[in-house]
């Protein structure tokens, strides 16, 4: 028998049944099916039914009521709470209401000239413009106030996630240990919807700003101590070689060689941690952090579609002159002052002191401006220089919800389309899950983790599930489940659309950049007022919502993972006469197969984050428990539903991230195709 004809069993290989993908996923479920064959049956013997068994739950209502009732007695009188948490408390109070009263100080001039001067530095004048005229629009529409509430806590809660942060991220790019330990526990943070970090500091902290700081900083601390660790560990070995060998010392490695060589690590680690925090503080008014997030959930709850998006469009300003501010620093062009020249950043721009000089001539005019706007009696925003939108919007509003949320020809309205994905779409996905027996649902948790992760990964996705029937919460999980499913179903057929046509076309893609940049910088909260205003309320407008939301993130993706396949494939593939159409499916999707997969987890978390929010406008489920807990002070059902929405985030992030391991499996699979790809051509 020739080479040519041998099969893997006489080369000494696997058997080709087993060599082959749906050999090897075979492989990997047959223990498991043996493992459910034989505990099945006695869970069905012992516990029959579809429903989580009664008895496998634990009651914690009696004694997280008590804990939190012994709390609420003792916040005053006890030690921990009087020399601990009560210090932090007052240092917390202190700092936002000092940086607020000097925002106030500083009045409207001085606060918008800042912001004009700082973005001049850092990325030039059209930003300088931007940040300027956005401050601006803040005050016409009525919320100066509201917004220097919530730039002061912004403030705040930025300082101390980025001093933890880098602290952690230090600490993590030194030590291989502390990094190993530290992973796990980032990874986890990651994937937590921003909700389930308002419970545990309300219990402690109670109802007020410094439960709002503490959430916001626990939120945005991990992209900056990620990044710094991320930054530090990749620093160039040769330059760190040439540094020991000029007889440096670990601080002076550190100081002149590693922290430089990290610096763009390092701003775009402060980029993610100002835009999360940003978010959070505004879904932190749930807990009366004030501000405009405040203004825009009484407006939601009441349904004024107008004082929301009053209060909403200086959000989004104040995140899109955020971004573009400490993305152009990322970017190398702070400190020039032009933002043009790409190298004209911290070297160019500061040496002969040009860049501290213009650093300080900035601080001199803003104090100028400042010192102006006190003298002539201009503090407040001029109450003849507002506008009220909030009126003309309720009445657009009142004009949809008479033409367009019903009775339209042929295509029917708004409210119609919200019904219709309802009753056809969510109504019977919940429905089905929840019929689903108890175990099935644990093994196919098993079997999908297990396919694109390793044993552990199944056991952590499996564990986690089990916990939300143990804290008896199955049913309302579930709900929310067949919200998370039919959004992530919905984002992932318009975002693989739309990343493939932007990935075979420059123009489309140029079209989209800008729409996904301003769609990316926005708040999660912001995303309800336009369903809301479409939709109205209900379990569609928050999937609605869910889906703009994640829309970007699998768009942006998927187009580089589609731009980034090996042209030389491409090239096999069009010299052998393959259509477009092939090429795509033939090539390009097997190959960005990992990118693919990284955009289905992405979308997943990104959904759950904004379904959950969605309880404020009636998703209900999970969403309303912990949105009622904190409303009413039952703080024994938002803490169970918190812990479950962690539950569910932990599963569902499992079963759709592939472990290192089988992704370098992947990739070298992927670059074994492509060898045979190019010796057919």
């Amino acid at each position: 028998m020739t080479a040519a004809t041998t099969t893997p069993v006489e080369r000494g290989g696997p058997p080709a049944a087993l060599s082959s993908p749906r050999g090897r996923a075979l492989g990997r479920l047959l223990p498991l099916a043996v493992f459910a064959a034989v505990l099945v049956p006695l869970a069905l013997t012992r516990w029959p039914g579809t429903a989580w068994p009664d008895a496998l739950t634990v009651d914690l209502s009696a004694p997280l009521g008590s804990a939190s009732d012994w709390i609420i007695d003792n916040r005053d009188s006890h030690p921990l709470f009087l020399y601990f948490f009560g210090h932090i408390s007052n240092a917390v109070v202190l700092a936002v209401r000092g940086v607020y009263l000097l925002l106030l100080a500083a009045g409207w001039a001085g606060v918008t000239a800042a912001a004009g001067l700082i973005a001049w530095r850092v990325a030039g004048g059209r930003l300088a413009l931007t940040a300027a005229v956005s401050f601006a629009v803040c005050g016409v529409l009525g919320m100066w106030v509201p917004t220097m509430q919530t730039l002061a806590l912004m403030v705040v809660a930025v300082t101390a996630s980025v001093v933890l942060g880098a602290l952690l991220g230090l600490a993590a790019g030194l030590s291989d240990r502390l990094y190993r330990a530290l992973r796990p526990l980032l990874d986890t943070m990651q994937v937590l919807p921003a909700f389930a970090y308002l419970l545990p500091v309300v219990l402690v902290f109670g109802i007020g700003v410094p439960a709002a700081v503490l959430a916001t900083v626990v939120y945005a601390a991990p992209p900056m101590a990620r990044l710094t660790a991320l930054g530090l560990r990749e620093a160039d070995r040769g330059v760190m070689e040439a540094v020991s060998s000029l007889g440096a010392t670990a601080w002076q490695r550190l100081l002149t060689a590693r922290l430089p060589l990290a610096r763009k690590r390092l701003l775009l680690g402060l980029n993610q941690t100002i835009m999360m925090a940003l978010s959070m503080a505004v879904i932190a008014s749930v807990i009366g952090a004030g501000g405009l997030g405040d203004r825009v959930y009484q407006a939601l709850a009441s349904v004024d579609v107008g004082a929301a998006l009053a209060a909403g469009l200086p959000i989004v300003l104040l995140a899109v002159v955020l971004d573009r501010t400490t993305a152009a620093a990322g970017s190398g062009t702070a400190g020039s002052g032009t933002g043009s020249d790409p190298g004209a950043g911290s070297g160019a721009g500061d040496r002969g002191g040009r860049g501290l000089l213009g650093w300080a001539v900035a601080a001199l005019a803003t104090v100028l401006v400042a010192i102006a706007g006190r003298l002539t009696d201009r503090l407040d925003w001029p109450g003849s220089w507002t506008v009220d939108i909030a009126e003309p919007v309720n009445r657009a509003v009142d004009w949809m919800t008479a033409h367009l949320y019903s009775g339209v020809p042929v295509i029917g309205g708004t409210a119609d389309w919200a019904g219709r994905f309802t009753t056809w779409v969510l109504d019977p996905l919940r429905g089905g899950l929840q019929a689903v027996p108890w175990w099935a649902v644990l093994l196919l948790v098993a079997a999908l983790a297990l396919l694109i992760g390793t044993w552990q990964t199944a056991l952590t996705a499996v564990l986690a599930m089990a916990a939300i029937g143990v804290l008896g919460v199955w049913k309302p999980s579930l709900d929310t489940l067949s919200q998370v499913l039919a959004a992530v179903a919905v984002t992932l057929v318009i975002g693989f659309a739309a990343g493939i046509t932007a990935a075979r076309s420059s123009r489309v893609e140029a079209l989209l950049r800008p729409v996904l940049d301003v769609f990316q910088t926005l708040p999660q909260f912001v995303y309800l007022i336009p369903v809301v205003a479409l939709f109205g309320v209900g379990r569609a407008p928050a999937v609605a919502a869910a889906v703009v939301y994640a829309l970007p993130a699998v768009v942006r993706i998927t187009t580089q993972g589609l731009r980034q396949v090996d042209p030389a494939a491409m090239e096999s593939a069009r010299s052998l006469g393959a259509t477009g159409g092939q090429q795509l499916r033939q090539v390009q999707l097997p190959l960005a197969g990992p990118a693919l997969r990284l955009a289905l987890n992405q979308g997943v978390v990104l959904v759950l984050a904004v379904v959950i929010i969605g309880g404020l406008v009636g998703g209900g489920a999970l969403g309303y428990d912990v949105v009622f807990g904190l409303a009413q002070g039952d703080l024994a059902t938002g803490l169970v539903a918190g812990a479950a929405i962690v539950c569910l985030g932990l599963m569902l992030d499992r079963v759709t991230q592939p472990t290192e391991r089988r992704t370098r499996r992947t990739h070298t699979r992927t670059r074994r195709r492509t060898g045979r790809t190019r010796k057919a051509a």
